[in-house]
């Protein structure tokens, strides 16, 4: 009761298909798995590009923080 069962999941598949006609269902599925695919290449490219920038931030933080004592040592001398 309120589901859907699987011959009206048969039906309104008919229909699409009837409507549309399988040409443009595939050209449509084809776009839509372009899409995907696309959204998770940017996806993981803005990982990689979040990741790198942590990186660097960090060696920036270790070069200053190497600087800073030889800097000291320089003042004391």
């Amino acid at each position: 009761m309120g589901g859907i069962s699987i011959w009206q999941l048969l039906i309104i598949a008919l229909i699409v298909v009837l409507l549309f006609g399988t040409k443009k269902l595939r050209s449509l599925g084809g776009d839509l798995g372009g899409a995907i695919k696309g959204f998770k290449n940017a996806m993981s490219d803005e990982e990689k590009k979040a990741l790198e920038d942590k990186e660097a931030a960090a060696q920036t933080t270790q070069q200053a923080t190497e600087k800073k004592p030889e800097a000291d040592k320089k003042e004391q001398a």
